[in-house]
C-alpha cells in the first residue's frame, strides 16, 4: 500500500513539475549607462515568469545604429535609451511598434515627444556648465550668470567643453547654444568663447577628471560641462561625508540642455505581451524610484519620490534650453560641422 502511495506521490510531483513553464525571454537593448537594482528587475522577473536579458551596446548613438541595422531580423523586444537628440532618427527608420502605455498617465505632456507613443518617455536630465563653489569664493569671482557672461575677460580659460561630435554632453552644450543663439547666431557665439581661451576635449571623462578643478582639485578650469546631478554624484561618492556638495551648476536661461530618454517596443518582437509589460514597469513608480541613485536622471513619472541627494544637491533650470528633435536630426550633423570647421581648424 505503501508502495502505491509513494508512487502516487512522485507521480503527482513530476505532474506539477511539468505544469510549471519554464520562464520566457525578454531581451532589453539598452546604452552602456543603463544601471538597474537586481531586487527590482527579480521582482519583475517573478512576477512574470521571465528571464530579462539586457544587451549594452555602447552610447545611445551606436545602440540605436545597432536597432537600426538589425530591424529586419530584431536581436532585442525592447529598446531603451534613445534621447531626444536621436528621437527624430529612430522614429524615421521605424524601429519601433506604438504603444500606449496606461502608465503614460502619470508622465507630464511636455516629456511626451511622440503623438503616435512609439517611444515613451523614461527618464530626464540636465547638461549644464558645473564649477567649483571653492575657486571663485577664493577669487572673489562672481558667478556667470549667462551665456554672455562667459566670454568676458575674466572667465578668460576657465572653462573647459567636450567635443559635440565625440561627445553626448558637448553635443548637448552645442544644442543649448543654439537654442540661446539660433543657426545663424550660435558660431559668432563660439568664437567669442574661442577667443576667450574655450578649452575642448574629446570626451566627459578627460574633462571632467582631468581638466575640471572641482574633481580632483589639480586642473586647471574651474568650469566643466557636465550634468545637472553631478554636484549630488560628488556628494554620494566622496571618500568622507560632505554636508554640502563642493560643485554646482548654472542654471541660467538655456544654459541647460535637457535630455529626455526615451522606451520602446522594436518592430517585430516576438514576446509583445511580456515587451508591454516591461515598458509599463519602467514606467510605473518601484523602477521610476530607482534610477536616480543608479543613473543619476530624474525619473519621468510625476508620483515617483526622489532621494533626499537630489532635492538638497541638485539645481534644476527653470527655463532649459529646448530644441524640436525634428530640427536636431535634420540639422546635427552640419551643426557639428560648421563647429568643427570653425574651432577645431
Amino acid at each position: 500500500m505503501k508502495k502505491y502511495l509513494l508512487l502516487g506521490v512522485m507521480i503527482l510531483a513530476v505532474a506539477l513539475c511539468a505544469c510549471k513553464a519554464e520562464p520566457a525571454a525578454l531581451t532589453v537593448m539598452t546604452h552602456d549607462s543603463f544601471v538597474v537594482s537586481d531586487d527590482v528587475i527579480a521582482q519583475f522577473e517573478k512576477e512574470n515568469n521571465v528571464k530579462v536579458n539586457f544587451l549594452l551596446s555602447g552610447d545611445a548613438g551606436s545602440a540605436l545604429n545597432r536597432a537600426i541595422l538589425s530591424k529586419d531580423a530584431p536581436v532585442a523586444d525592447v529598446l531603451y535609451g534613445v534621447d531626444n537628440t536621436f528621437l527624430s532618427r529612430a522614429l524615421d527608420e521605424g524601429v519601433y511598434e506604438a504603444y500606449a502605455s496606461p502608465l503614460l498617465s502619470r508622465i507630464p505632456d511636455e516629456f511626451k515627444l511622440d503623438p503616435q507613443n512609439r517611444a515613451l518617455p523614461v527618464d530626464y536630465g540636465d547638461v549644464c556648465i558645473n564649477y567649483e563653489k571653492a575657486y571663485f569664493q577664493q577669487h572673489n569671482l562672481a558667478i556667470p550668470q549667462s551665456f554672455e557672461d562667459l566670454t568676458k575677460p575674466e572667465y578668460t580659460g576657465m572653462l573647459v567643453t567636450e567635443n559635440p561630435a565625440t561627445s553626448s554632453t558637448g553635443l548637448a552644450f552645442l544644442l543649448a547654444t543654439i537654442a540661446e543663439y539660433g543657426p545663424d547666431g550660435y558660431l559668432g557665439y563660439w568664437q567669442r568663447l574661442k577667443d576667450n581661451g574655450l578649452v575642448v576635449v574629446n570626451d566627459w571623462n578627460t574633462a571632467y577628471y582631468t581638466n575640471f578643478s572641482g574633481s580632483t582639485g589639480k586642473g586647471a578650469q574651474p568650469m566643466v560641462v557636465s550634468y545637472g546631478t553631478s554636484p549630488a554624484v560628488e556628494v554620494v561618492y566622496a571618500e568622507k561625508k560632505l554636508d554640502e556638495s563642493p560643485t554646482a551648476s548654472l542654471v541660467g536661461r538655456n544654459m541647460c540642455f535637457r535630455q529626455i530618454e526615451f522606451v520602446g517596443i522594436l518592430k517585430g518582437t516576438k514576446q509583445r505581451a511580456l515587451a508591454e509589460k516591461f515598458v509599463d514597469f519602467m514606467l510605473d513608480k518601484a523602477f521610476q524610484e530607482d534610477i536616480p541613485m543608479n543613473m543619476f536622471m530624474f525619473p519621468a513619472n510625476s508620483n515617483a519620490a526622489l532621494p533626499r541627494e537630489f532635492t538638497d544637491y541638485v539645481q534644476v533650470p527653470e527655463q532649459p534650453a529646448a530644441l524640436a528633435p525634428e530640427a536636431i536630426g535634420q540639422n546635427r550633423d552640419s551643426w557639428i560641422e560648421a563647429w568643427r570647421q570653425l574651432i577645431l581648424q
